[in-house]
């Protein structure tokens, strides 16, 4: 499919060293992780996403798929709070080892998708993503902006407070929370969209390109994904970090979370961002958290759930919807010896 409006301009520009080692393979992580929050269940995403059909969808779409599995977690028995931020340390270990396993999935050449848990463990993945290529930009499709500190934090949840770990802009803001003595921040917001249905005086003050539920029936989830891709890669092509959360979609489409928000993306809208991202050619790594299957009232609410986490994957990997356009290099000629047939 070819790429639409200003995006078109990205074709000038050169391939950063990390995308050009991209080879044509995907390498799936699992991470069953949900102490970022306090429902459990979320970490269970990676199997109910993997039993919908995620690695045979892939497959046909011909990448080489590498299921890497689950990594194993360790829960400190004894794990303080930090103020009110609840497992600080066993997240912070946790997102440490999700961290190696994604630098050691795009250091091999691979896309790499990551199934959670919760949207704590985008620390590690963003920071991971970061060591073998530090010039990736981020896109975050989210209900929430999830950029809060433990000093702004209502429930002290850290899987609403992942972005204030990477942005370089709140280092003075945030206070050494421990278990993450292993990272600094590295991302600048000029670096960070957001697609969210809830916009945060924050984000205006930081400077950060943001696009709340109303822009999106304003301007057009077209428009803003034209926006959002000429925001970060007008100057350059660089490597797409994105980060999904399946509560960011109307719960009437993904009820099996833990937090929804009535009034989010269609499932027009949702795969069209994830089209748009594919289009350019420089998705890295993709992020698909808080698909909490027990959470699903019934079977049909955990398998529309579980079936779109699979779709959104795919579409930012190349599979088109019924009715997109088809590109026919040449119109085949019929043979010398074809017969019409009424």
């Amino acid at each position: 499919m070819a790429l639409r409006g200003p995006l078109s301009r990205l074709l000038r520009f050169t391939l950063s060293s990390c995308q050009q080692n991209r080879s044509h393979s995907v390498a799936v992580l699992g991470a069953p992780f949900s102490k970022g929050q306090k429902r459990r269940g979320v970490e269970h995403g990676p199997k109910a996403i993997r039993d919908a059909g995620l690695v045979e969808r892939l497959s046909n779409l011909d990448y080489a798929v590498h299921d890497f599995g689950d990594l194993t977690f360790k829960h400190l028995e004894k794990d303080e709070h930090f103020m009110h931020v609840p497992f600080p340390r066993t997240v912070g270990r946790a997102n440490q080892l999700l961290s190696g396993a994604v630098s050691g999935a795009v250091g091999a050449g691979h896309t790499c998708i990551m199934l959670g848990g919760d949207h704590s463990l985008a620390i590690g993945s963003v920071e991971g993503h970061a060591q073998q290529c530090p010039d990736l930009c981020l896109i975050w499709v989210d209900a929430h902006a999830d950029i809060n500190t433990p000093l702004t934090s209502p429930s002290g949840n850290l899987h609403g407070q992942s972005v204030a770990f990477l942005l370089k802009d709140l280092q003075n803001k945030m206070p050494e929370v421990p278990g993450f003595s292993w990272m600094k921040p590295f991302l600048s917001a000029r670096d960070l969209v957001y697609i969210a249905h809830y916009v945060l005086i924050i984000l205006k003050t930081l400077g950060i390109q943001y696009f709340s539920m109303r822009d999106i029936d304003r301007m057009g989830i077209q428009r803003v994904m034209e926006v959002t891709l000429d925001h970060l890669l007008a100057r350059k092509q660089r490597p797409i970090h994105l980060s999904f959360d399946i509560d960011a979609f109307d719960p009437s489409l993904a009820p099996a979370t833990g937090t929804p928000v009535n009034g989010g993306l269609t499932y027009r809208e949702g795969i069209y961002v994830t089209e748009e991202i594919h289009n350019t050619g420089l998705l890295s790594v993709m992020d698909v958290v808080e698909v909490n299957p027990t959470l699903g009232a019934t079977p049909e609410a955990v398998e529309a759930t579980t079936s779109l986490a699979v779709d959104i994957i795919s579409s930012a990997l190349g599979q088109t919807r019924e009715g997109a356009h088809i590109t026919f290099p040449k119109i085949p000629e019929p043979k010398e010896d074809t017969e019409l047939r009424l």
